[in-house]
């Protein structure tokens, strides 16, 4: 297994040789036992990529190893801790809260699921912790790299590899 580290607080990410800055959530990281939905903060820990969704149109799935699917218009991740589907992926509407994977920035046009808090999910700890594109700014709580990053990294990656996120 290879594993993606990510210094949260120099706010740079390794692979390998390769590495890049990076930017996390608005709040900082914080130790995944204090994890909060909502709080905006990134998870410490050593998370499993579990797979790659992707913006048709708007990027090459060609060199993709790992499990990967394109986004449809109606995708969303649930992030209600009322909903038996908490930290999973659903289907837009839906009767409790859920992220949109079609967002109308760039910031989804690729995203990387971390196995953060989905084994079993457990309401209320945090939900769609996701690697994604960046847009400029912190995230609500993921880890988020430039697209010509992203595209670099992404080819290298193939199922087993995780993402350790450190202080």
């Amino acid at each position: 297994m290879s594993v993606i580290r990510v210094e949260s607080g120099a706010g740079r990410l390794t692979f390998g040789d390769i590495a890049m800055a990076c930017t996390i959530g608005r709040s900082g990281a914080c130790a995944a036992a204090d994890k909060r939905e909502g709080d905006g903060c990134t998870p410490l820990g050593v998370w499993p990529i579990r797979g790659v969704l992707l913006r048709s149109g708007k990027v090459d799935a060609t060199g993709i190893n790992l499990p990967w699917r394109w986004v449809r218009g109606n995708d969303g991740w649930s992030d209600d801790i009322a909903d038996p589907a908490y930290n999973r992926p659903v289907r837009l509407p839906r009767p409790y809260s859920a992220e949109s994977l079609t967002r109308s920035d760039d910031a989804y046009d690729v995203i990387v699921v971390l196995g953060h808090n989905d084994a079993p999910p457990v309401p209320g700890m945090g939900s769609a912790i996701f690697f994604h594109l960046s847009e400029g700014r912190p995230t609500a709580g993921c880890v988020a790299v430039d697209r010509d990053d992203m595209l670099r990294l992404l080819p290298l990656l193939v199922p087993g590899d995780g993402m350790e996120i450190v202080a």
